[in-house]
């Protein structure tokens, strides 16, 4: 019989702890316990989840419900899908016609999300420093009780020692009757037969008052003493505060903490925009975003819910959202607000009349005031300045200059404020410009080291008054403090993003939002935790905030590990030098053949030379892209290469004969996209909406081969290919027969990898080394990403060109920025730079001879090649090792 109720009935249990199921996240599709569902709701990875009582959980399944009248009608059991009755206005009597407000349920809904997530964590906390506070407030309130005795007593001393004791009740009876005997004489003498002259004759008689004994003596006691001192007397009473009660609080510092690095929490691609220019989030899961003078409200699946057309000439900071959720933008000449119903719109601030034009703006959450940046163009000079607006739309404050005059913005783009009230500007021309609530410049922040420059873009702070700022230059997000000092970047090249551009701060959830200016994609980021446990708090939640780490850059390694990796890689040998390469203008990629051979190629032509420069073959039908790793050879001297026809071609060792290797052009069709736009402003009438479309026709695309690279280790060929609109890459194997044997092009959150591959390689242990438009993209030969190098030092940017691996797996990259060539190891730890910056010239193409262990280095604008080569008898191994900034002469010559 137990056997029987066992297998007959099963009971709902927590999916963490098996305890009593309460409720269930309709997000995570999870049933829960009360104390799992707080700290549910209090992680900030799940603090956005929708979390409902078990009993109304929704049923995967629609039940039909049985009416007589109504038989079409279907019981909803979503939240988001009431009942409802289909058959007319007669039957609206029926309960199941109630249809609950969607504004209402959102506002409601919010609320919970709130409470569960902030208002009951900050409850706990308060709760604890409230018992704190208790068990100590016995022993302060008894020394603040000791120390007023104390005052109090020495205050008394003070006025005692002043008067001497003075009897002032003795004193005075004394005095009275002093003042009765002097009347009573005077009396007597007047109404005496004396005459007045007679009367002040006699005056000797009359006692005198300052002669009086007593009156002397009562004038001593009454004059103050030298031992009262008026200022101790007035400090010990202005020590006495009385203070208002106030609301405990505390600050962020004690309950968030930043992350040791960046955590990706969603993805997610705009259906209906190309690239995304900024970003003002609503909600957790609704943001508006702009694309050029485009701007939508979309959801966390890229859908687009409400959408605006040309509103402003500027794919700037234009629009922002208030505390009440509404619309603030830029658009038609003025500042316009848009309900939060999106039916009306109302003009905020006129600016059609002012020779200033408005680029962004910012509603600041704790005021309610507007921040606006303006420019103008003055003698052909463009300035800007900040102007502050009320919640009327009342010009309050200008901030133009700073303290010695001279002009703090140029161009202001975008436009935040901090939580310590900064106005915090990102311009263009001077950099990030942070001046404070009463428009004192702060600081200006010119990136790190100031020597790299800045190029700032997206702007935004953090609960904690961090700086987040978009560096166009390097590709990059850096994150500053509140006083300019630089933290760490919190992404280096992003996949799927590769040019950070526009940023938005979630202060719900405590997430950062960033949008390209390139492509359609947006993430989502995590970087700021709660202090200690969530439900065990204790003393672990006060610690300090921890400092940030970069995710993209492998860890810092050791000066002896650094000279570990150098070890066997030989001292400089004379150099190799060969002539001028006939037939060609200029070397743009180099694949080596034997020890005194190597083919070369420039814009249209391949050329076979050797160590004197002597053409041995050319060829001409070269694809168009010359500027990439065009050609490979294999272990059998065959030349492969991408023929102007973009198909890859084998050339055979005699180079007599040509044949086709395989077809590497594919279409893919991109389909069309629409926006929904309103057709008028008109207040009055409801919003009419209109498709705009971005393009009439679909459009097709074509994946077209960049560059090659044949695998000495599984005779594979290894293919970096494009596709131009929107650029995007990804590598392809082919093994030895010409099939397909796999595609590289996500990381393991399904986000692109590459823009466009120009040059692609294969290490020793392995791995698959690409150069793209802006970074060096290393994955394992499974596909998963390892890491991206972005340059030395970090944030300095990289241009890369032509790359090579040697015996030891070290990576040798071409850079145009610092016009050398740097050396990593096989994990992207930078050693050296092999040769001297040219200051005329660059390196664009590399070449590794496996026979002699010597590097082919040509440049890019002349046609001749130098060889270093390393010496495999000495090592350095007596020899300091390189500190991380300095560069180290491996071989070095002109030819």
């Amino acid at each position: 019989m137990m056997e029987m109720f066992a297998t007959k009935y099963k009971v709902h249990t927590c999916y963490t702890c098996q305890g009593d199921t309460n409720y269930s996240c309709i997000t995570c599709e999870c049933d829960m316990c009360s104390q799992c569902t707080v700290n549910h709701k209090q992680d900030l990875k799940t603090i956005d989840h929708n979390i409902v009582i078990y009993r109304d959980k929704p049923k995967s399944n629609l039940k039909q419900v049985n009416h007589s009248k109504h038989s079409d009608i279907k019981e909803h059991h979503d939240l988001s899908e009431q009942p409802a009755c289909c058959l007319g206005k007669e039957h609206r009597k029926h309960t199941l016609l109630y249809i609950r407000d969607e504004t209402e349920q959102e506002d409601q809904r919010r609320m919970i999300q709130i409470i569960r997530s902030e208002v009951l964590l900050n409850r706990q906390v308060l709760m604890t420093t409230i018992e704190e506070d208790h068990n100590i407030c016995h022993e302060t309130f008894t020394l603040y009780q000791s120390k007023m005795l104390k005052k109090a007593q020495r205050l008394k001393d003070r006025l005692h020692n002043g008067f001497g004791g003075f009897n002032f009740k003795h004193r005075c009876s004394k005095q009275r009757r002093y003042c009765y005997s002097t009347e009573r004489y005077e009396l007597r003498y007047e109404q005496s037969a004396i005459n007045p002259v007679q009367f002040l004759r006699e005056k000797s008689h009359i006692p005198q008052i300052c002669d009086s004994p007593h009156l002397t003596i009562h004038t001593n006691h009454l004059s103050i003493n030298n031992a009262i001192n008026t200022k101790d007397v007035l400090e010990s009473l202005i020590d006495i505060k009385m203070r208002d009660g106030e609301k405990r609080h505390f600050k962020n510092e004690r309950l968030l903490k930043l992350m040791t690095g960046v955590e990706l929490h969603q993805s997610l691609s705009v259906k209906d925009a190309r690239h995304c220019d900024h970003i003002s989030c609503v909600t957790s899961d609704r943001v508006w975003i702009s694309y050029r003078d485009h701007l939508m409200l979309i959801n966390t699946k890229g859908d687009t819910l409400y959408s605006l057309n040309k509103l402003s000439n500027y794919s700037d900071g234009f629009h922002t959202v208030n505390k009440e959720n509404e619309l603030i933008f830029i658009g038609n000449g003025c500042i316009t607000k848009l309900s939060r119903d999106m039916k009306t719109a109302t003009t905020f601030i006129e600016t059609k009349d002012s020779p200033w034009r408005p680029r962004c703006v910012y509603c600041s959450p704790s005021t309610g005031d507007l921040l606006v940046g303006v420019y103008r163009y003055l003698e052909e000079k463009e300035t800007g300045k900040v102007t502050r607006y009320n919640q009327i739309g009342k010009l309050t404050q200008t901030v133009f200059t700073d303290n010695t005059g001279n002009n703090l913005y140029k161009s202001p783009r975008y436009i935040t404020e901090n939580n310590n009230g900064d106005v915090v500007v990102s311009d263009i021309n001077i950099g990030v410009v942070v001046t404070d609530c009463v428009g004192r410049h702060c600081f200006s922040y010119t990136g790190h080291p100031p020597e790299i420059g800045l190029i700032p873009y997206g702007i935004c702070t953090d609960v904690l008054s961090h700086i987040l700022v978009c560096d166009g230059k390097a590709n990059t997000v850096q994150m500053i403090d509140r006083d300019g000092q630089f933290l760490s970047y919190l992404r280096i090249r992003p996949s799927g993003i590769f040019t950070p551009h526009s940023l938005s701060y979630d202060a719900n959830t405590h997430r950062f939002w960033v949008g390209s200016n390139q492509y359609s994609t947006i993430c989502v980021y995590r970087f700021i935790t709660r202090q200690g446990g969530l439900t065990d708090l204790n003393a672990d939640i006060f610690d300090e905030v921890e400092g940030m780490g970069d995710v993209q850059t492998p860890e810092t390694k050791t000066p002896q590990e650094r000279k570990d990796n150098l070890l066997g890689l030989g001292s400089p040998k004379k150099l190799s030098i060969s002539p001028e390469v006939m037939g060609v203008f200029s070397c743009h990629h180099i694949s080596c053949v034997t020890s005194d051979r190597a083919w070369v190629h420039d814009k249209k032509s391949i050329i076979l030379t050797n160590k004197a420069g002597e053409t041995l073959h050319h060829l001409e039908d070269l694809c168009e892209d010359s500027y990439s790793g065009l050609h490979s050879v294999n272990n059998e001297d065959e030349l492969f290469y991408i023929d102007e026809e973009y198909n890859i071609r084998k050339l055979s060792k005699d180079m007599r004969s040509t044949t086709l290797f395989t077809l590497t052009t594919a279409s893919i069709r991109i389909p069309q996209c629409h926006i929904w736009m309103p057709s008028s402003f008109n207040k009055d009438a409801k919003w009419q909406y209109v498709k705009w479309p971005f393009s009439t026709t679909n459009q097709t695309s074509t994946w077209r081969p960049r560059c090659v690279c044949w695998s000495p280790f599984t005779g594979d060929l290894l293919v970096g290919m494009y596709i131009e609109e929107p650029n995007i890459g990804k590598v392809t194997r082919y093994n030895q027969s010409g099939e397909l044997a796999q595609t590289i092009q996500y990381n393991d959150n399904e986000l692109e990898l590459y823009r466009g591959p120009r040059f692609i390689t294969e290490n020793n242990n392995g791995d698959i080394v690409v150069c793209d438009d802006d970074a060096l993209v290393v994955t394992d030969r499974d596909g998963r990403h390892r890491f991206s190098y972005t340059g030395h030092p970090l944030g300095s940017g990289l241009l890369p060109g032509g790359i090579c691996t040697n015996a030891l797996s070290h990576i040798f990259v071409c850079d145009s920025i610092s016009k050398t060539v740097h050396m990593i190891d096989k994990d992207g730890q930078f050693l050296l730079h092999v040769m001297e910056p040219q200051e005329e010239d660059e390196p664009c193409s590399l070449g590794y001879d496996v026979h002699t262990q010597s590097l082919w280095v040509g440049t890019l604008y002349n046609n001749t090649l130098s060889i270093y080569t390393f010496s495999d008898q000495d090592t350095v191994t007596n020899e300091r090792p390189p500190s991380p900034g300095e560069d180290v002469l491996i071989g070095a010559g002109s030819v």
